[in-house]
C-alpha cells in the first residue's frame, strides 16, 4: 500500500531527484529504450507481437457493437485516451507538406465488442480484455485494432493498454505503433488494487484528487481507499450533523457532499471504486471540535467517548449520510492505534468500565464490535486494520475483511 500523506515534501524530493538522475542518465549515457522489451504496465497476463511498425490516424475513431456498446461511460473513456494518444500531433503543421507527414494511416478504427449491457461496478466485476491488432482479411493491407470484452471496465483497461502500444514519433511527427501484429489477453491478478489517499492530515482539493485518480487508471489499479477523517481535520460536510466539519483545517479546506458524490462519479468512470475510512474509535479527535460531548474529557480527547450513546447515534448518523455517497460494498473502519489508557484515566469512563464488569480492552472490542454492527445495518462489509485481527480475532464479525 502507498500512502499518499506521509512526507509529501520528502517524496517531493525523491521523485525530483529520480529525474535529474533520469535525466543526467539520458544525457551521460545515450541511454535507448530496449525495444526488445514490451513497455506495457502492468505486464498482461498472455500477449504475442511482432516486428511492424504502424502508424496510427489522429482521426481514429470508435466503432461499438455488443450488447454494452451504448455505455456513455465506455464513448467518454475512448476520447479521453484519444487525447492522451495524440496530445502531441493534435492540429495540422505549416510544414506538413515539406516534411511529408503520412496522410494515409495504417489504424483509423478501434472496434470494441461489449458483451455484458450492465455497467455495474463491484468488488470482482469482470475486467478482463482481449486485444487484436492484426491486417484485415482478405486482399486489403489495412489493419484494425480490436478489443473485445464481456463489460465496460475490461474495455478502459484494453483502451489504456491500447494507449501504452501507442508513441509519438517526432521525426514523422505521427502516432506509431510498434512491434505489430499483437495479441493480448489480459485480466488482473488480483480483484482489490488499491492506493490509500490520506485527505485529513492533508487537505487535496478536488482536482488534484481526481489527477491522483487519473494516474490510478494508467496503472489499472481500481480502489481508492480514501482515508477522509482522522485526528487532525474532519473535512467532510455530514448534513446530519453539520457542526461536524467544523473540525477541517479551515472553511477552504472542506468537501461538501457534492464534492464527495462528484470524486466518486468521476472515479467509475475510470472503473474504479472509492472505499471510505471513518476510523473508530482512534484517531478521532477532530470530531469533538464540532461536538466536545465526544470527548472523554480535555485532557482525553480520543478514543470517542464509549460511555455515551450520543456516540453511537452520531456514527450511525454519519453513516446513513455517507452511505448514500459512497455506493463500494466495503467500508473501512479503521480501529487501529487505539489509546486504551486515556479511557482509564478518565473518571465517569473508569465507573462505566466497573460498573459493566470490563477492562479498557473490552471497552474497545465493544466499541469496534459495536461500529460493525452499524456498518452492516448500512448493507456494508466493514473492512478493519489488523489490530483489531490480533486483539480479537475470534469476536469479530465473520464478514469482516482485515486489512494487513
Amino acid at each position: 500500500m502507498l500512502h499518499l500523506s506521509e512526507k509529501p515534501h520528502f517524496i517531493y524530493t525523491c521523485l525530483m531527484l529520480l529525474a535529474w538522475v533520469s535525466q543526467y542518465v539520458s544525457l551521460s549515457t545515450g541511454f535507448e529504450l530496449n525495444h526488445s522489451l514490451t513497455y506495457i504496465w502492468p505486464l498482461p497476463h498472455e500477449l504475442t507481437s511482432g516486428n511492424e511498425t504502424l502508424t496510427v490516424n489522429p482521426t481514429l475513431s470508435l466503432y461499438l457493437i455488443g450488447k454494452g456498446g451504448n455505455f456513455k461511460i465506455l464513448r467518454e473513456g475512448f476520447r479521453r485516451y484519444k487525447r492522451i494518444i495524440f496530445k502531441q500531433s493534435s492540429g495540422v503543421s505549416i510544414f506538413k507538406n515539406l516534411r511529408r507527414i503520412r496522410s494515409i494511416y495504417d489504424i483509423s478504427q478501434i472496434r470494441i465488442i461489449v458483451n455484458s449491457d450492465s455497467d455495474e461496478l463491484k468488488l470482482g466485476v469482470d475486467e478482463s480484455y482481449t486485444l487484436f491488432i492484426t491486417k484485415t482479411g482478405g486482399k486489403s493491407i489495412a489493419w484494425e485494432a480490436i478489443i473485445e470484452v464481456n463489460t465496460v471496465y475490461g474495455a478502459l483497461r484494453g483502451l489504456e493498454t491500447f494507449s501504452q502500444l501507442c508513441a509519438y514519433d517526432y521525426t514523422t511527427k505521427s502516432v506509431q505503433l510498434s512491434k505489430a501484429p499483437w495479441y493480448i489477453k489480459d485480466k488482473p491478478r488480483f480483484a482489490y488494487r488499491g492506493l490509500l489517499l490520506d485527505t485529513s492530515r492533508h487537505y487535496f482539493p478536488v482536482d488534484v484528487i481526481k489527477s491522483i485518480i487519473d494516474s490510478m487508471s494508467y496503472a489499472k489499479l481500481n480502489v481508492l481507499h480514501w482515508h477522509i477523517i482522522d485526528k487532525q481535520s474532519f473535512p467532510l460536510e455530514i448534513p446530519k450533523y453539520p457542526k461536524l466539519w467544523n473540525g477541517a483545517y479551515t472553511k477552504w479546506e472542506r468537501y461538501t457532499v457534492e464534492d464527495a458524490s462528484k470524486i466518486v462519479r468521476f472515479a467509475k468512470t475510470r472503473g474504479i471504486h472509492v472505499m471510505a475510512e471513518v476510523d473508530v474509535p482512534g484517531h478521532a479527535e477532530s470530531w469533538g471540535v464540532g461536538y466536545p460531548d465526544l470527548w472523554p474529557s480535555n485532557s482525553c480527547r480520543e478514543p470517542l467517548d464509549v460511555t455515551k450513546n450520543f456516540t453511537f447515534d452520531l456514527i450511525s448518523g454519519i453513516f446513513s449520510d455517507i452511505r448514500k455517497i459512497f455506493p463500494f460494498e466495503l467500508f473501512h473502519l479503521g480501529g487501529d492505534e487505539v489509546n486504551i489508557g486515556c479511557w482509564n484515566n478518565t473518571p465517569h469512563v473508569k465507573q462505566w468500565l466497573k460498573d459493566n464488569n470490563m477492562k479498557p480492552k473490552d471497552a474497545y472490542k465493544y466499541f469496534v464490535l459495536k461500529a460493525q454492527e452499524i456498518a452492516i445495518s448500512k448493507n456494508w462489509t466493514p473492512v478493519n486494520w489488523e489490530e483489531t485481527f490480533n486483539a480479537f480475532a475470534g469476536s469479530l464479525n465473520p464478514q469482516t475483511v482485515v486489512h494487513n
